[in-house]
């Protein structure tokens, strides 16, 4: 992890052409190369300025609420600390940032949990480089960005009829099953998220039949199984 200083490397640049402030930015992936080529791209281009580094989701949200970039570039699938979680959990306490996630999945296990917790676009990373800043330049502006193959992907979803235990999670469903593998009881998981223990045993039924199983075990082998959980 990474994190320039305030008076930094380099100064802020503005944008020739609009003469606007710089779009700031924090990049989190996993793998350091990947980092590294996302940071000298835009800090290569006038416009952007990359604010600091993070491998893991738990780092992005430190990051970012000491940084306050305009864009988060977050990868989803990352040990320590997945993108969903992260970026869930920064629309819960409302922060400034706008989430574009920058990934090489396009399934739905990936896509739609990504869009449903608050991301604001969704690229995969062959996209070419002007794409990229055209999408960070739109997600600052709160405009929704996806790539064509993760659109095609979100309007069949919500066009074609779900079958039995292939319907998505919610974030509060999600938020329960995410303990349930913790081992968490449900009066515990009721404390935790701060509702009552009949609503923990209704979010549970729903989740079941989503999943398409019987049991907390079932559900949290099946959640594995599709990279619900990781």
């Amino acid at each position: 992890m990474t994190e320039d200083a305030a008076a930094g490397d380099a100064a802020p640049t503005c944008d020739a052409a609009a003469g606007d402030a710089a779009i700031t930015l924090l990049v989190v992936d996993d793998h350091p190369v990947v980092r590294d080529g996302l940071r000298g791209m835009f800090e290569s281009a006038p416009g952007f300025r990359v604010l600091g580094e993070a491998s893991n989701g738990v780092e992005a949200l430190s990051l970012a609420a000491g940084l306050d970039p305009d864009v988060i570039l977050m990868d989803l699938r990352m040990p320590g600390g997945g993108g969903v979680d992260a970026i869930r959990a920064l629309t819960r306490t409302g922060a400034r940032a706008k989430v574009l996630v920058l990934t090489t999945y396009d399934t739905d296990s990936d896509t739609l949990p990504a869009i449903e917790a608050g991301a604001t676009g969704y690229l995969l990373k062959d996209a070419p480089r002007e794409e990229l800043f055209t999408a960070v330049r739109a997600a600052a502006q709160g405009r929704t960005v996806l790539s064509p193959a993760v659109a095609s992907r979100l309007v069949s979803a919500v066009r074609a009829p779900r079958a039995p235990g292939n319907e998505p999670l919610s974030a509060r469903e999600r938020e329960v099953l995410a303990l349930v593998a913790k081992g968490t009881s449900n009066r515990e998981i009721a404390r935790e998220l701060f509702i009552s223990e009949a609503t923990v045993k209704t979010h549970l039924t729903h989740l079941y039949a989503k999943l398409g199983v019987k049991d907390r075990a079932a559900a949290v082998a099946v959640a594995y199984d599709r990279g619900i959980l990781g």
